[in-house]
């Protein structure tokens, strides 16, 4: 890849490990629905603009809306909502990391719902060396006693679990002809309309004790706009530049971003077993991207 394309993936790695902070401070205050609606919303109206300003309609009568609620749902609302409830009782970087498990969770929706991603013997090994990461992250509280951080990780996995089915779901993009710039404001706009009668009727936001501090105010939107809208024109670049296999790096990347952005600005740490998950998963996606076994091959 050339350097520009390093510059976009190592920036879209911390756009995405920052939505993991950025979330950890909006829901302090803000409840975790009200978050999603105030990321969908806000990164729908910044891109239906860029839209407008490059003379395309993004609600004329052809838009396959039908699409954009489905994906809207697997990629935006299902997940955000699990995250951001996950995070008001587990750390950023043990979030990040629990995301991390998404590449895992779209080799068997692959394997089940496709015809040519079939899962194969390195594949079946990178997932079990995924699951057990995935084991030492939830620790044995899971089969003793679970509490409320065990099932905010448990969130967290659900939402890596919708992101996977969303990756499948989204390749009818390509084969329907739409632009990626399009397909991103479609999804956000859809998911604005789906969370808002959610929100009003679950958060009730307009009961809050006091109004949200300047602070809040600034997570939600840098959630926005730079983890959601900014993210998503670099995530489609990257896509279309470099291909798939490419784009895969920045899950290795979000963790370790994640996990600093926690430590250094709200002190949270995280135990060895954390470190120790984070690196068979990190294994397991190493396998699956292949390139590191490849100049393996090529030294020898």
């Amino acid at each position: 890849m050339s350097l520009r394309i390093w510059i976009w993936l190592l920036s879209l790695s911390v756009l995405w490990g920052g939505s993991f902070f950025f979330a950890k401070v909006a829901t302090a205050e803000l409840r975790p629905l009200t978050v999603v609606f105030g990321r969908v919303a806000f990164a729908a109206v910044a891109l239906n603009v860029v839209l407008v300003a490059t003379n395309r309609n993004p609600f004329r009568r052809t838009a396959p809306w039908a699409t954009y609620l489905t994906m809207g749902l697997l990629n935006n609302l299902v997940p955000f909502s699990l995250i951001f409830w996950g995070q008001t009782h587990i750390a950023v970087g043990l979030a990040s990391i629990l995301n991390a498990t998404t590449p895992l969770f779209t080799l068997v929706v692959a394997h089940l719902l496709t015809a040519d991603e079939r899962i194969t013997g390195a594949k079946a090994s990178a997932l079990l060396i995924g699951l057990v990461g995935v084991a030492l992250l939830l620790g044995p509280g899971i089969l003793l006693q679970a509490d409320a951080s065990t099932w905010g990780e448990v969130a967290c996995l659900g939402a890596a679990l919708s992101y996977a089915f969303a990756g499948i779901y989204g390749r009818r993009f390509k084969a329907m002809g739409i632009a990626p710039l399009e397909a991103a404001s479609g999804q956000v706009t859809a998911s604005t309309l789906l969370i808002l009668p959610i929100m009003l009727a679950v958060d009730r936001p307009w009961m809050l004790p006091a109004v949200p501090a300047a602070t809040t105010w600034a997570a939600l939107i840098a959630l926005a706009l730079l983890s959601t809208a900014l993210a998503y024109v670099l995530y489609f670049r990257i896509l279309a530049a470099a291909g798939a296999t490419n784009l895969l790096l920045v899950t290795f990347l979000i963790p370790p971003i994640g996990v600093a952005l926690g430590a250094a600005f709200l002190g949270e740490r995280l135990g060895l077993r954390h470190f120790e998950g984070m690196a068979l998963i990190g294994v397991g996606l190493a396998i699956i991207d292949g390139r590191i076994w490849r100049l393996v091959r090529r030294a020898k």
